[in-house]
């Protein structure tokens, strides 16, 4: 690749990347299953690359990404319309309209929660991240802790309680809330 290409390709991961997450949370509301969400975030990746050129700011990128998003999702369930369990078309459009109102806030909520979560001590982030572990039973956990189940979900409910203030401090702190 010459330097402009390498520099264009370098721009376009970096933004992509930046905006991975929420695009593909604003596809997994449209399509039924994480599969068909991972099928259209492909195609999604593609459109954009290709297109890439066609941007006129780098400040539009999420706008616009969440727009071929739609429209890559639309197309995916239209061509899958003989499967009850998929929403019309109208309802995907509202959904669509809704989630990417939302997007902003959403991420807003995360960062601030990411925030929280760097502020818990060593012992409640342990906790907290053997509990949302994959496959993890949560008796088991407890026993392994040497907890009983009761006081094991009593001690995971107050560090929830605890991310849930901070998250919502933040928020206001941030003037989001």
């Amino acid at each position: 690749m010459k330097p402009a290409e390498n520099d264009k390709h370098d721009e376009f991961l970096r933004l992509y990347v930046e905006h991975e997450e929420a695009l593909n949370g604003f596809v997994r509301t449209l399509v039924p299953t994480r599969e068909d969400a991972r099928e259209v975030m492909q195609e999604v990746a593609v459109v954009l690359w290709r297109k890439f050129a066609e941007l006129s700011s780098v400040e539009d990128f999420r706008r616009w990404a969440f727009g071929v998003a739609k429209f890559k999702a639309l197309a995916f369930v239209r061509d899958r319309m003989r499967d009850r369990l998929v929403f019309d078309e109208d309802v995907m459009e509202l959904l669509a309209a809704e989630v990417a109102d939302s997007a902003d806030a959403y991420e807003a909520e995360r960062e601030a929660l990411d925030e929280c979560l760097g502020k818990l001590d060593g012992a409640q982030r342990k906790l907290l991240e053997a509990a949302y572990a994959p496959g993890v039973r949560m008796d088991e956990l407890a026993a392994s802790l040497g907890r009983s189940p009761m006081s094991f979900y009593k001690a995971l409910h107050r560090i929830r309680l605890a991310l849930m203030d901070c998250t919502q401090r933040v928020l206001k702190r941030e003037g989001i809330a």
